[in-house]
């Protein structure tokens, strides 16, 4: 991701879906298109302060309507696996989203168009070689059936996308391979919406962002 997104900073100059159809596949977790789910609420990282090159650092939670961002959750361990982060253990009950160390929580870039959000690996901030390889855990204010996201910078790695219920049980470990520039969907196969949340770990030589977090708003009650 690093040199994918300074070259791109570099030239800045400013189912079938959850609502019915059979399920796409077996698993708890079906990876579909994101533009089969019709997820009600789109989240970017325009208004995070960012910059070009390594980007900005953000050292708290980064709170945004209907989700909150940072390292890792509550009960878990974080190691390293060289230039990677690493996360073990059951979260504890109610999920509860954690903030990394200062200068290694999260990193926010500007490219093109859009600025994109990344974790920052054991390196720390402002090392090149922080950018993109630590962990991103989200936990949603109201249990989801469906999210999408994109996922930016990949050169061919692997990422490791891990999802939770608001007990902190396992619902599905995907691992994604090989990446790019790439969009994926997500859709529970289950009858009832149970995500409370999703960590992203990853092995990209050059580590990766993501943007464009989709995903429902509470449905009405009465």
């Amino acid at each position: 991701m690093r040199r994918t997104l300074f070259a791109l900073a570099l030239i800045a100059t400013a189912p079938l879906s959850a609502k019915g159809g059979p399920p796409p596949c077996a698993a708890p977790i079906c990876v579909q298109p994101r533009d089969e789910l019709g997820l009600s609420r789109l989240l970017t990282f325009e208004d995070v302060p960012n910059s070009l090159g390594v980007g900005a650092r953000i050292d708290d939670l980064l709170t945004r309507p209907g989700a909150r961002l940072g390292e890792r959750f509550a009960g878990q361990i974080l190691t390293q696996d060289g230039e990677f982060d690493r996360v073990s253990g059951r979260p504890d009950a109610p999920l509860t989203v954690l903030p990394g160390a200062p200068g290694r929580n999260l990193g926010a870039i500007r490219l093109p168009g859009t600025v994109v959000l990344h974790g920052l690996g054991p390196r720390g901030f402002p090392r090149a070689e922080a950018i993109g390889e630590g962990a991103i855990a989200i936990a949603f204010d109201h249990d989801q059936g469906a999210l999408a996201l994109d996922l930016r910078g990949g050169e061919g790695g692997h990422a490791t996308v891990i999802f939770y219920r608001r007990d902190g049980s396992i619902i599905d470990r995907l691992h994604l391979s090989p990446l790019g520039e790439d969009s994926f969907g997500f859709l529970r196969n289950a009858t009832d919406a149970d995500i409370a949340g999703l960590l992203i770990l990853n092995s990209d030589p050059q580590g990766i962002a993501i943007d464009n977090l989709a995903f429902d708003d509470p449905k009405p009650s009465g």
